[in-house]
């Protein structure tokens, strides 16, 4: 039988809507092991102690690459708050709807408003911290989390990176989102992708106890697919539709077929320049016309150079062509670029992330 998906929830505060929240992201189905035992440690204390005269960890700031259960994390927090005190004031926003409320509000002439609606919060939850565009909104976002903090409010950021490696974070900031507890989630092992194929197949079980999967298939679904929960989790819905579809039971071979189609999904699809230059756009926070001009400000530099690196490491274009694109530069300039990231590289794991990180945003 088909069971509809659960509708999403909101949080809202004196009218200032949040972002939705997923009813399926609570504490119970989230699956803890090594790589993040310390970051829902954090969240529950969080959960249990926001509303108290001591906050247990203030603010909480979790960072990891996608996919690994930040988001999960920070909607688990507002759901078991709303549970314990229902008339909790707790709002969750990423950081777009929090830019896109701020930027209505200025044009509309009300910005004091905005700031009044977050004064009755017990609980801020500002997710992809790292898409805070925008000096206004920079400005605002440092205002409104001091004001919560100062008057012993609850505060839970996720991010892509640490604070320290969000370039547009202030360095007073910087420091204020490190005071409380800073917790990074590592990347799965095997035995916590296994557990987590388990819990998504139990949940499924629950709803419809006639469908199974064995041993072997969990164990090669675990062994092959290493990228995040959330492939994990579309690798045993995908597998349920199929059990659905044709009623006889699983066999390696369709898992295979499943799992191949999963894969090519994540291999990188022809990746233009163009989509470079608009992800490097939106995650410095610089505009394309910025990365295209002559500006030799570091703010601008520094992106032109990471883009132009990328350009050449995932497209087939010649140093000319790159230089080109990138606002009619000499192929000297391009190879100046590759050269300094490939040397800042060598002693800068964080880098390496970022690159990362910027690999699988143009890969999607």
């Amino acid at each position: 039988t088909f069971v509809a998906p659960v509708p999403a929830g909101r949080t809202s505060v004196g009218g200032f809507e949040g972002s939705p929240l997923d009813p399926r992201y609570t504490f119970e189905s989230f699956v803890v092991g090594a790589s993040n035992r310390m970051a829902h440690a954090g969240a529950t204390q969080v959960a249990e102690t926001a509303l108290g005269e001591a906050p247990g960890f203030n603010p909480l700031y979790i960072h990891s690459a996608v996919g690994l259960g930040k988001t999960h994390l920070l909607h688990a927090i507002a759901w078991e708050v709303k549970r314990r005190s229902p008339n909790a004031q707790v709002l969750y926003l990423t950081a777009e709807r929090f830019r896109y409320q701020f930027v209505e509000a200025l044009r509309s002439q009300d910005p004091l408003a905005f700031k009044e609606k977050f004064r009755g919060i017990n609980v801020l939850l500002i997710d992809d911290l790292e898409f805070m565009h925008g000096e206004r909104t920079e400005q605002e976002f440092d205002h409104i989390i001091n004001s919560l903090l100062d008057g012993g409010r609850q505060v839970v950021v996720a991010s892509a990176r640490a604070p320290n490696h969000v370039e547009r974070l202030n360095e007073r900031m910087r420091s204020r989102l490190q005071r409380g507890l800073v917790t990074e989630i590592g990347t799965l092992d095997h035995e916590l992708r296994l557990k987590v194929l388990e819990k998504r197949l139990a949940e499924k079980r629950a709803n419809d106890p006639s469908f199974t999967l064995s041993r072997e298939i969990l164990a090669l679904l675990a062994e092959r697919l290493t990228e995040s929960g959330r492939e994990l989790e579309g690798a045993i819905t995908r597998l349920y539709a199929t059990w659905q579809y044709m009623r006889t039971s699983i066999t390696p071979d369709v898992a295979e077929t499943v799992i191949r189609d999963l894969v090519q999904g994540l291999e990188p699809r022809r990746i233009k320049i163009e989509d470079i230059l608009r992800i490097i756009s939106r995650h410095f926070g610089v505009s394309k016309g910025d990365l295209l001009s002559q500006r030799r400000h570091r703010s601008v530099v520094w992106p032109r150079q990471v883009g132009m690196y990328l350009a050449k490491q995932l497209t087939a274009r010649s140093l000319p062509e790159i230089g080109r694109r990138f606002g009619n530069r000499d192929h000297t300039t391009v190879l100046h670029a590759i050269r300094k990231i490939e040397g800042e590289l060598s002693g800068n794991p964080r880098l390496k992330e970022e690159l990362e990180e910027l690999k699988r945003l143009l890969s999607h």
